[in-house]
């Protein structure tokens, strides 16, 4: 046989990885996650001093609302993540960008004794709704993973940092630490404007009873005291009645860049 008539081999393909391979690397990779979470949260309740009662209670609780967080971490999953920070938005690159002109249009601003909900995927409207109400506050307290970089303007900035983690570690404070700060800022002199975005956070590891509970003192200590309050949340965070709790604590909700707040009265 001529070498014209022998069969040409073929070039040899490319590895792929079989698709039930990939499939089981990927469940083993979130069961991994999935376990390693849970013995972080187990550390980090038995580290600060949980009885044995405490602790099954704890394990209890989240074993009931399992399905529920599961669900919330598949859509966080499929949607786009919050952004990093209004602070690198709000800043002009070094390419050159400017900031919109201050004769832009701004939200009306929030005034002593309003508490305004945003529902929105991530911090915007409301941060805008910070920025044009601040003037009017000797006082504003940031409750944020990320808090917002204001700049310069008039009156106290106090940051109360939240981690995404409950890890020590990671400095996590856990909603009734938050409330602990909060109520020594709401009670000096003047009245305080109170900007939250991390009812995420609190909700994936304290739950939404805890949320809701600490966002329910919130509106009611800031009403008292005739301060303010502006909360963003992204929607998915809470699912079922939890989401029509949430709304009726406050005065006004708004959907993100949908317009002006409307009034839950």
């Amino acid at each position: 046989m001529t070498d014209p008539d022998r069969p040409r081999e073929r070039p040899p393909e490319p590895d792929e990885v079989p698709a039930d391979e990939t499939f089981a690397n990927a469940y083993a990779a979130g069961y991994e996650e999935g376990i390693r979470s849970a013995l972080r949260e187990v550390l980090a309740h038995a580290s600060r001093g949980r009885t044995n009662q405490e602790l099954r209670a704890l394990v209890q609780g989240r074993l009931a609302r399992l399905s529920e967080e599961v669900d919330l971490k598949r859509r966080s999953v499929l949607a786009p993540p919050r952004p990093q920070p209004f602070g690198e938005l709000a800043r002009p690159s070094r390419a050159g960008l400017t900031l919109p002109s201050a004769s832009a249009a701004r939200p009306p601003a929030v005034g002593p004794g309003e508490t305004v909900l945003v529902r929105e995927v991530r911090p915007e409207r409301a941060v805008d709704l910070l920025l044009a109400s601040r003037g009017g506050f000797p006082r504003t307290v940031l409750v944020s993973p990320r808090p917002p970089d204001l700049g310069s303007g008039p009156g106290e900035t106090v940051a109360v940092p939240v981690a995404r983690s409950s890890s020590p570690s990671a400095g996590y404070v856990a909603p009734g630490q938050v409330a602990g700060k909060l109520r020594e800022l709401l009670e000096r002199s003047g009245a305080t404007l109170v900007y939250v975005d991390a009812l995420e956070s609190f909700v994936l590891t304290d739950g939404p009873e805890v949320t809701l509970r600490f966002v329910g003192w919130l509106v009611e200590e800031v009403g008292r005291r005739g301060s303010a309050l502006i909360v963003s949340y992204d929607p998915r965070s809470l699912v079922g009645t939890d989401v029509g709790r949430l709304e009726r604590l406050f005065g006004r909700v708004s959907d993100g860049s949908a317009g002006p707040p409307r009034s839950t009265a």
